[in-house]
């Protein structure tokens, strides 16, 4: 794959109390060639977390820092993130390492190609390595995301992964709204009814467990269908005009 010529992305990094792994996965992202800009969304973090940012961001002009004072959820900090976002691409990267940002090259080339609005980074195609973990994780994703293509009629194997690239264009026309992890549905739905082109790449995936630091829980999950129903039954985005 052919390098990218200049640096053209904006990093999107939600960040609630990671100071195990923050200072690595900074350091990842900004050796990235395609890295424009890292903006990073403390969510109301309680441990070292912003100390460390504060001095991550004043060794790199590219760090720009951003902080809830009281924990709002990984789908308001993704929001602020969005909001200040400056690059023609946007890519959404966690602060726990569970994905590779060296894989940034195949995420954003199906954009960069003129192929792709939008991409979905899958844990569940391809031959990239995955950390073996939750049974019952998999089977709740595999099937939250086969509802969630019942009603977009698209056929995703991984709605809900982390790794999302979007235009820039694409996320000036929509409203997001759900502020923890019903972001994913919420804007799958949402790019799916603006008719965005959506392509799906393989990545790998280093799963935590809840000792590690992993935050979702079952409750989640029945957060995530609702928002399934309601932003594919309810809250309808207007389709665009041809």
């Amino acid at each position: 794959m052919s390098a990218v010529a200049e640096p053209c992305v904006s990093v999107v990094m939600p960040v609630y109390n990671e100071e195990a792994t923050i200072a690595r996965a900074v350091q990842r992202v900004r050796a990235q060639p395609s890295v424009r800009e890292l903006l990073i969304v403390d969510d109301g973090s309680r441990d070292r977390t912003g100390e460390i940012l504060a001095g991550l961001a004043a060794e790199d002009p590219r760090i720009r820092l951003f902080r809830h004072e009281a924990n709002q959820g990984k789908g308001a900090a993704v929001r602020t993130g969005f909001a200040h976002a400056a690059s023609p691409i946007v890519l959404v990267q966690d602060a726990d390492l569970e994905y590779d940002p060296t894989e940034y090259p195949t995420l954003i080339a199906p954009i960069l190609e003129g192929d792709a609005d939008v991409v979905y980074g899958s844990r569940f195609i391809g031959s990239n390595a995955h950390r073996v973990l939750f049974f019952w994780h998999y089977v709740a994703n595999r099937l939250l995301t086969t509802i969630s293509n019942m009603f977009t009629n698209l056929n995703l194997t991984d709605m809900e992964t982390c790794s999302k690239v979007f235009r820039i264009e694409v996320l000036r026309r929509v409203h997001l709204e759900e502020p923890r992890f019903g972001f994913d549905p919420e804007i799958t739905a949402k790019v799916a009814q603006l008719r965005a082109r959506i392509y799906e790449v393989a990545v790998s995936y280093r799963g935590r467990t809840y000792e590690e630091g992993k935050k979702i829980s079952w409750r989640d999950g029945i957060s995530v269908l609702r928002c399934i129903l309601k932003y594919n039954l309810f809250r309808r985005t207007p389709k665009p005009r041809p």
